[in-house]
């Protein structure tokens, strides 16, 4: 039998493991940016139009939560929080026009998902989730991207906001160095070819909506931990990486996911790295 002073000390030893979990995962990097990218939702929304981004929003994370839960219990088989997909399909969502379609918007969020269980290695999957999607919405879809979570119809005081969180989140990551490679390499290579060439050329990349995508790029998806490396040299190669072909995408395509694009590679040379290291690792173990 439960006396009565016992039964108050049982049920707060019964909720503190679930309130535990919860703090551990609000300290935890997905559960930062989750913050982060809140924040910047709540901004940005009033000024696209809650009603135009709210649908695209939220069916973009439902989806996928829901193909990240079914292929997750088809593949591990246990159930799970699916707290990954839920930030994929955010930054879908973030990132697409909030002209496109909930169609759009769900496929491109399933294409997300289901590329982490496509394009994999032995430790992580091969490819940034929502890049992948989005520049394969591009070509299957035909989406357009405005970034709006990047603040760009906001006034130009509005970028501190993208900054400061984005900074925040960056180095919570420790991937400051990756962005700061990144975003030198990139301007870098811009600001060379407005003294070389045709600045008309070029000059839409130092203006909003631009810049602010590149820092929302920088700052929040370029330093996705699975895909991204860990060590500082291999942070500022990758960075650069990224930096030169987003720059070549741009300058020879002009599509508008020259962004993406350059991750993607990133994606890849960080693949083939730590493949690579491999049986290094394995010969220094020995």
């Amino acid at each position: 039998m439960i006396t009565t002073r016992a039964a108050p000390a049982m049920a707060a030893a019964t909720r503190r493991p679930r309130f535990g979990a919860i703090k551990r995962f609000a300290r935890s990097p997905k559960g930062i940016l989750f913050l982060v990218l809140g924040i910047l939702t709540v901004v940005a929304a009033p000024a696209e139009g809650v009603d135009r981004v709210l649908p695209d929003l939220i069916s973009a994370m439902v989806v996928a939560a829901i193909v990240d839960l079914a292929l997750g219990r088809w593949r591990r088989g246990v159930w799970f929080f699916p707290d990954g997909a839920l930030l994929t399909g955010l930054i879908v969502a973030l990132v697409l026009s909030p002209v496109e379609s909930m169609a759009t918007a769900m496929g491109t969020a399933a294409i997300a998902i289901a590329s982490k269980y496509v394009f994999r290695t032995r430790w992580s999957n091969v490819f940034n989730p929502a890049a992948f999607a989005l520049v394969v919405a591009y070509f299957v879809f035909g989406a357009g991207e405005s970034w709006w979570g990047a603040l760009p119809d906001l006034p130009t005081v509005a970028v501190v906001i993208l900054l400061a969180v984005g900074v925040f989140m960056a180095d919570r990551v420790n991937k400051l160095p990756m962005a700061l490679a990144f975003l030198g390499g990139y301007y870098g290579l811009f600001s060379l070819s407005a003294f070389v060439g045709n600045p008309a050329w070029v000059a839409e990349v130092f203006r909003s909506p631009d810049v602010n995508a590149a820092l929302f790029f920088a700052l929040l998806m370029l330093d996705d931990p699975p895909t991204s490396p860990v060590k500082y040299p291999d942070q500022v190669c990758y960075g650069l990486i990224v930096a030169v072909v987003s720059y070549a995408v741009f300058l020879v395509v002009g599509a508008e996911y020259y962004l993406l694009a350059g991750v993607l590679v990133g994606n890849l040379w960080e693949t083939l790295r730590r493949w690579d290291e491999r049986p290094r690792s394995r010969a220094a173990a020995a």
